[in-house]
């Protein structure tokens, strides 16, 4: 007698004798999010408007101007000129609106075999400060005041072997103190340094580079966690959220390292972004918005509190 069994189908695990198609596909129900990159661009902005007079689409920020030093000494029968003071500089925020959303059908709530809701509204949440980022990264990386890698004095001339070193970090320092730029970690200034720049300076070899000190000295724990931490008179933060582009020579990949002190960002904020459950309008309720909105700006506030390098990687992407 015939043994009497079901096959699944050992070609396809999908059943092809007896039973055909009773064995399916399984599928986890708990859908994970995409590798995320977390924002930090915005909370450079550290200027912001304090005795706004009234609404409006633009925000003027000004700032005093010091009187020229007085050095020559007074005769004591001559009472000296009056001068006068110079007008305020000014730095204007232009503000817009912006926004994204999506639209949930009822049908998709139905039929998904997760719940979309939550999935959504986090998946909205991070568009949010991701765009908002990208914005105030725009505005930060445009600044005048600009050093770069290796023998390049443009950014077309800029190929993968101009990579950051530890004097352009030297240089930008210097000059930010030279401009009384005032730290942001008291006297340390903040440096937004890409990991792929971050590779090339602590690969710099020499006395003058980033690994001997901290080999030699008290910081080797930044060694193994792979950090640059602090170095030559600012705290780095190592993020791929710094711009790059293929800009360079022969299209090579250009990046953007920000060094900065207080005040080198500005914001204006009309209405901060927040998340937004819009109204079912359609005939039969079957589409919900979700999105989010904000109206705000930012501005460069102190071009001498701001400084960007530009180089190449050797192991660019």
């Amino acid at each position: 007698m015939a043994n009497a069994y079901v096959s699944t189908g050992s070609s396809s695990l999908g059943g092809t004798a007896g039973a055909a198609g009773l064995v399916q596909k399984a599928y986890d129900r708990l859908l994970e999010f995409a590798l995320r990159s977390e924002p930090l661009i915005r909370s450079v902005a550290d200027k912001r408007p304090a005795r706004q007079s009234i609404p409006g689409s633009t925000v003027v920020l000004q700032r005093y101007v010091d009187l020229t030093a007085a050095t020559t000494a007074l005769t004591e029968d001559t009472d000296p000129d009056a001068v006068g003071l110079s007008t305020p500089t000014s730095v204007t925020i232009t503000l817009n609106e912006y926004g994204n959303s999506v639209l949930v059908t009822r049908a998709l709530e139905l039929f998904s075999l997760a719940d979309v809701d939550p999935a959504i509204a986090n998946i909205i949440a991070y568009n949010l400060a991701d765009s908002i980022d990208k914005i105030a990264m725009t505005t930060l990386r445009g600044g005048t005041n600009v050093i770069y890698g290796g023998d390049a004095t443009a950014t077309n001339e800029i190929v993968a072997a101009d990579t950051l070193a530890s004097a352009n970090i030297r240089k930008a320092v210097a000059k930010l103190r030279a401009g009384n730029a005032k730290g942001r970690k008291g006297n340390l200034y903040w440096v937004g340094v890409h990991p792929e720049v971050s590779h090339d300076l602590r690969a710099e070899t020499g006395s003058a580079g980033w690994l001997i000190p901290h080999q030699y000295g008290a910081n080797q724990n930044d060694i193994w966690a792979g950090e640059i931490g602090t170095y030559e008179g600012a705290y780095f933060v190592e993020t791929n959220r710094m711009y790059n582009a293929t800009d360079g020579a022969s299209s090579a990949r250009v990046y953007r390292t920000i060094v900065a002190g207080q005040q080198a960002l500005a914001e204006a904020v009309a209405e901060e972004p927040h998340t937004v459950i819009g109204p079912v309008v359609d005939k039969l309720m079957r589409h919900r918005p979700m999105g989010w909105y904000g109206v705000l700006g930012f501005a460069r506030y102190r071009e001498e509190a701001l400084y960007r390098i530009e180089s190449g990687s050797s192991i660019a992407s």
